[in-house]
């Protein structure tokens, strides 16, 4: 069963400024998600998040492209079995979870 994958305007954005080659990785990283986004702990592909560093993203996943240096945060939305990105972006100094954090107040996930 494949979940519906929707977007944050923002997370648009993201994807949009990502050169082809990394825009490609993170359009097949969320197909291949979206087949099954559960959390690793009810054998899906998405990692818990947290509260960390003033980030509480309690609720939210993530899956990451090691080899491109890449993140995606989530958060599924079960009963419309729907997977809304929130944030793609570069895994530098945490900041993806720090924008995500900001976009999850604005948009009052």
């Amino acid at each position: 069963m494949s979940w519906n994958v929707n977007y944050l305007p923002e997370a648009l954005e993201d994807l949009r400024r990502l050169d082809g080659s990394q825009r490609i990785l993170i359009r097949k990283a969320i197909q291949k998600v979206c087949q099954n986004p559960l959390p690793e702990t009810e054998g899906g592909y998405g990692k818990l998040l947290g509260n960390k560093n003033n980030t509480n993203l309690s609720g939210f996943l993530k899956v990451k492209l090691r080899g491109a240096g890449l993140r995606i945060v989530y958060q599924l939305i079960r009963r419309d079995d729907d997977m809304l990105v929130i944030v793609i972006g570069a895994r530098e100094d945490e900041e993806v979870y720090e924008i995500a954090s900001k976009r999850i107040a604005k948009h009052d996930l």
